[in-house]
């Protein structure tokens, strides 16, 4: 084993890195201003997959010496018209948003935890009880509902009916 080889391989994978990655980064910023807001919203699930996939295709063109610029370009624009028909399909067809976004879940109301709900949510009674607690609340019974919301974030609705708070974090 060429311990060398290791660390450095020559300068030629350098500025290959230096070059492509540059103009990659460019085009990704470029393309994802142009495509809109909701390309990178934080919103679902598949919202989250798709920002994963960004990054994977713009970290294989910098390193792979197999993919051309022009390959992970059009990759980089396939991902974007993806989303873009999705989320496009997704506001013309209630069924086919419900199949690619989940809907906020309401876990507790007028201070009574709904442990079916919890359950299916993956959402333990001491999770609830950390986001009541962040809010300042002493209990359940201060609290008039706990939504868990699609992006993962859990809303608090005071139990006053006034006010509402809103809790970043995500159920397990």
């Amino acid at each position: 084993m060429d311990w060398m080889e290791m660390f450095f391989q020559g300068w030629n994978g350098i500025v290959r890195a230096v070059i492509v990655g540059t103009l990659a980064y460019m085009f990704l910023v470029v393309s994802l201003r142009v495509s809109g807001k909701r390309t990178l919203a934080k919103l679902n699930a598949f919202d989250l997959v798709i920002t994963v996939a960004f990054g994977s295709t713009l970290a294989s063109i910098l390193l792979s010496k197999d993919i051309a610029l022009a390959e992970g370009a059009a990759a980089l624009i396939l991902l974007i018209l993806l989303q873009y028909g999705v989320t496009a399909l997704s506001v013309r067809s209630k069924t086919f948003a419900r199949a690619v976004r989940s809907e906020p879940t309401l876990l507790l109301r007028d201070g009574e935890p709904l442990h079916q709900a919890m359950r299916k949510s993956r959402v333990t009674q001491e999770e609830l009880e950390t986001v009541i607690r962040t809010e300042g609340r002493r209990g359940f019974e201060d609290v008039s509902a706990v939504i868990l919301e699609s992006d993962g974030s859990f809303s608090v609705v005071d139990g006053t009916g006034k006010g509402r708070a809103e809790h970043s974090g995500a159920g397990t």
